[in-house]
C-alpha cells in the first residue's frame, strides 16, 4: 500500500458502464476508517482497477473495454485529471502495475501483458514496448479456451513481474528489460488444471505467494524465491467451509502489513474469510468468514496501517469498511458509502 503525497485520500474504481462514476475520489480518516466521497470523474470508460505512483502524483488505471487501454491522471487538490490520451494495450485490461520504469497492464481478452514506458514526467508514452501474448487452454469448457491475463505485478524485490492467467491455470514469471522495454517470459509454473488463479498477494517477508482461485474457492500457498524467480506450490487451502449451491466466485486477496492475517472475497456468497497464518511455513488456516456488506465483492484493499479492511461491492455498488480485531484478524463492519459498480479501492 502507498502512502504518497495525499495521505488523506482514496480512489475508487467502477464500472461506468454499469453505472459507475468512473474514478471517484474520497477523503480517509485514518482514525476511524471512513470514506467521504469529494469528487469523481468519467474521462476513461470502466476505470476498474487503480495504481498510485510513489510519489502519489499521478494514477494509472485500465480501461476495461473491449478495446482496452491505459490512462494516466494528474493527482490534484481538485481530484485526478486526465493527463494525455488513452495507451491501446489489448481487450479488456484487468488489471495493472508499476515497474522498472513502466506500466504493466494484464488483459484479460487478449490473454497478454502490456508494458507501456513511462516519461520523466510519469505520464505514459503513446504505445507500448512490449506485449507479451500468453499460450495454452485449461479444463473449464467455458472459461479456459484461451488464455486469460488477470493480473500483474511487481514482486516484493523489485526484481520481477509477476502476472496469473485463469485460462492456462498458471503463474508467470517474467523479467523486464527498463532500458529497452522487452518483456520476457522468464519461468512458467503450472497450478492444479481447472482452478482458474484470478489474483496473487505476496507475503510481507517475501517468500510465499498466495494465488487465488476463481473456478474453485481456493488460495494455492507457494514458495517464491526472487533470487531465481522461481513459484513452487505448497498446498491448496479452500476459501468456505462449504461451498454454496449457488455461485462462489473468489475475487480478491490481500495479507496485512505485518503478515499475520489474510483476507479472501468469494462473489455470490459474498462473504469475506478470514486467514490466520503461520509464522514459520506462511500456511493460512481459515478461521472465519463474514458477510461483505453488500453484494459481489469484486476486491478487498487493506488500509496502509492494516487496522481496516475495504470490500469494494460490484452489484450493490458501494464500498464497506471494516475494523479489524488486531489479535483474531476478524473484521467487524464499521461503515458504508455509496459507490456505483465499484470495483477497486486504494490508498494515497
Amino acid at each position: 500500500m502507498v502512502v504518497g503525497r495525499h495521505a488523506a485520500r482514496a480512489y475508487i474504481g467502477s464500472f461506468t458502464a454499469a453505472g459507475g462514476r468512473g474514478v471517484t475520489t474520497a477523503a480517509f480518516d485514518a482514525d476511524t476508517g471512513a470514506l467521504t466521497v469529494l469528487s469523481s470523474t468519467d474521462e476513461v470508460a470502466d476505470p476498474s482497477y487503480l495504481v498510485l505512483s510513489p510519489a502519489g502524483d499521478t494514477l494509472y488505471a485500465v480501461s476495461e473495454t473491449a478495446e482496452g487501454a491505459v490512462a494516466a491522471y494528474r493527482v490534484g487538490d481538485d481530484g485526478p485529471r486526465l493527463a494525455g490520451a488513452p495507451v491501446p494495450v489489448g481487450s479488456a485490461p484487468t488489471h495493472l502495475a508499476l515497474h522498472a520504469g513502466h506500466v504493466l497492464a494484464a488483459n484479460y481478452g487478449s490473454g497478454s501483458v502490456a508494458a507501456v514506458p513511462l516519461r520523466a514526467d510519469g505520464t505514459l508514452a503513446a504505445a507500448p514496448s512490449s506485449v507479451l501474448r500468453h499460450t495454452g487452454t485449461g479444463p473449464h469448457p467455458q472459461r479456459q479456451q484461451g488464455p486469460h491475463a488477470h493480473q500483474v505485478l511487481a514482486d516484493p524485490s523489485g526484481r520481477w513481474a509477476v502476472g496469473v492467467d485463469l485460462g492456462t491455470d498458471s503463474v508467470l514469471v517474467c523479467a523486464l528489460d527498463a532500458a529497452k522495454g522487452d518483456l520476457t517470459l522468464h519461468r512458467e509454473v503450472a497450478l492444479r488444471p481447472g482452478s482458474g488463479p484470478r489474483h496473487l498477494a505476496f507475503s510481507p517477508r517475501g517468500d510465499r505467494a498466495y494465488v487465488l482461485n476463481e473456478l474453485t474457492p481456493t488460495v494455492t500457498v507457494c514458495a517464491w524465491g526472487a533470487a531465481d524467480g522461481t513459484v513452487e506450490p505448497l498446498a491448496e487451502v479452500p476459501v468456505l467451509a462449504e461451498v454454496p449451491d449457488g455461485d462462489a466466485y473468489p475475487s480478491g486477496v490481500v495479507v496485512a502489513p505485518d503478515g499475520r492475517f489474510l483476507w479472501t472475497a468469494t462473489r455470490g456468497a459474498d462473504v469475506i474469510s478470514v486467514f490466520a497464518l503461520d509464522g514459520e511455513n506462511g500456511l493460512p488456516r481459515l478461521t472465519a468468514t463474514v458477510p461483505c456488506g453488500g453484494h459481489w465483492p469484486r476486491d478487498l484493499a487493506v488500509d496502509p496501517s492494516g487496522r481496516y479492511l475495504y470490500a469494494a461491492n460490484e452489484r450493490s455498488g458501494n464500498v464497506t469498511w471494516f475494523a479489524v480485531d488486531p489479535a483474531t484478524g476478524i473484521p467487524s463492519r464499521a461503515g458504508s458509502v455509496e459507490a456505483p459498480a465499484a470495483s477497486c479501492v486504494i490508498f494515497g
